[in-house]
Order: structure tokens, then sequence, then C-alpha cells
């Protein structure tokens, strides 16, 4: 596997040994040992998630205060620009973010560590992002930020307004937001 840092040091891009052939392709989507070994983080992932979305659908930004989840992200089927939000406001690199195009096609796999607001928007007719987390989902400690807030500036490649849900269209900008004091 390849590991690229990104211009905010946490945040790496991962792309696994892809073996194709006339039949299609077989890849190791995670392998603890390897893992390890790139990356030098010891990680125990404790939940897998499958978001199947439709073309102009955002999800997030989203992330936990309490029981906070490192992220390993990568899409199945279709192709999304995920973005990544430092909200750790101890940190040198807060509120920059990090996007990158994921898609069955580069099989590319983004790490968003804790501290950090998650969201992706779906840019084929649809998408399946599979995601493992550190930590279980616990609805009432899930926090929402806004995913156009002009003072975090993400540029997505979409001309449209986004399809969000209820809670992500009445997501608060940063500056009204909870976010990480500490991590």
């Amino acid at each position: 596997m390849q590991i690229t840092k990104t211009k905010i040091p946490e945040i790496l891009i991962i792309e696994p040994k892809v073996h194709s052939d006339d039949r299609g392709f077989f890849m190791e989507s995670f392998n603890q040992k390897v893992w390890q070994e790139a990356t030098g983080l010891q990680t125990t992932f404790v939940q897998d998630n499958h978001s199947h979305s439709h073309q102009g659908v955002l999800r997030g930004l989203h992330y936990q205060l309490k029981q906070p989840q490192d992220k390993l992200v990568r899409v199945a089927q279709g192709e999304v620009f995920d973005v990544a939000v430092d909200l750790r406001r101890f940190s040198s690199t807060f509120k920059n973010w990090i996007g990158v195009m994921l898609s069955d096609k580069n099989k590319r796999q983004l790490w968003v560590p804790k501290g950090f607001g998650h969201g992706f928007l779906v840019l084929s007719s649809s998408a399946d992002v599979l995601y493992k987390t550190t930590d279980y989902y616990v609805p009432e400690f899930a926090c929402c930020l806004n995913w156009n807030d002009p003072d975090i500036g993400i540029e997505w490649p979409w001309q449209e307004h986004p399809i969000l849900s209820e809670k992500d269209a009445a997501a608060p900008r940063l500056l009204s937001a909870q976010i990480f004091e500490q991590v």
C-alpha cells in the first residue's frame, strides 16, 4: 500500500495494491499488519458502515465530540469528493480542509482521524461509500457542521445546491458549533 501525507499531516491518502487482469481485479482493502507498518498507527476498528447515495447528495460534515471516531473511508461503487476539516481548536491547521476524489476506479482510501469533521459529495449517478470506524456511532454525541461555511471555504466541485438531510441542512456554522478542545 502507498501512503501519501496531505497538507494536514494527520490525514492520509491510502492507495492499496491492485492486481488486475482480464477477469477483473483483487485488492486487500485492509490488512492490520500492513496498515500498522505503513502508517505507524495501532488501530482497532469496531464498526463498518455502508452508505448508498444518489448524485448530488452531500453527507456531512459529521463528527462526534464524545467517543470520537477515526475513519478509513473508501468508495466501492461510483465517485465522491471526500472532505475532512480540522476541528481541533488547538491545532495549527484548525479550519483547514482536505478534499480528495475517491472512486471505484482509483480505489483510494482516506484516513480521517479523531478531531476532524467528515463529509462527502456524490459526483457519479450513485455511490457506495464504505468506512471503518474506531469507535461506535452514538446518536446523542453526533455533531454536524454547515457544509458551506464561508469560514472554512470548502471548494465543492458541484455547481448546484446539494441534496441534504434535514439535520445537515440545519447544521451550525463553525462560529457557533461545538468543536474539539482536545482529542
